[in-house]
């Protein structure tokens, strides 16, 4: 048997969402995770933890596309300013760290360091690395165009012109970019309508076949 869902069933009418959808928690498909870290007008390190993006390329180019910035966040913010950024990506352990970016995102705070993460320069952009971290992507500013005219979030495309990346996650005998030391996904509270849990979001990591 399957279920049909064209509008937010009844069920789901009073669980908090946090200004998602409700079809983010009865889909529940996972997405990287990274940080993107950019500098505030006043030169302190900005921090953003993302997710909802999707990376692709052409002979052209190689791209992150930001499906949900807000107009009113200091990323929007940063990328008017500067129109440069690093997204970087931790592995697991770095998880509560990065979490706490989000509590420590006043415009007067160096957001990484009030975190316990590290800033690093970066090579071609001016925008902070996290050291820890041990993929970096440094972008620049494309374009933005809203989900919807009049919408609150954009959609943010950024063009890749420098990538670094450790030896250890670089050799697939090694660490490698997946497994318990690799990429780690957002995975938003699953829900399944017909029987509402107390069941919370969480991260995930891929493991290969």
């Amino acid at each position: 048997m399957k279920r049909e869902y064209s509008m937010m069933p009844e069920t789901m009418e009073n669980m908090e969402k946090w200004g998602f959808s409700w079809a983010d928690y009865v889909t529940a498909i996972p997405a990287p995770l990274f940080l993107v870290t950019s500098y505030k007008s006043n030169g302190l390190p900005n921090a953003s933890l993302c997710s909802w993006a999707c990376f692709n390329g052409n002979e052209g180019g190689f791209y992150a596309i930001l499906s949900r910035v807000h107009k009113s966040g200091h990323l929007y913010q940063t990328m008017h300013e500067t129109k440069e950024a690093v997204l970087n990506f931790p592995t697991a352990d770095l998880y509560e760290k990065c979490l706490s970016t989000i509590a420590h995102n006043g415009f007067d705070m160096d957001e990484l360091a009030e975190s316990g993460l590290t800033a690093e320069p970066a090579k071609s952009v001016r925008a902070p690395r996290v050291s820890e971290c041990f993929l970096h992507i440094e972008c620049r500013f494309l374009w933005e165009k809203e989900l919807k005219e009049g919408d609150e979030y954009v959609l943010m495309c950024l063009e890749a012109v420098h990538i670094c990346m450790d030896d250890e996650h670089l050799d697939e005998e090694r660490k490698g970019r997946f497994g318990d030391t690799g990429y780690v996904y957002n995975v938003r509270r699953v829900v399944n309508p017909e029987k509402i849990d107390n069941r919370e979001s969480g991260i995930a990591v891929l493991k290969r076949m």
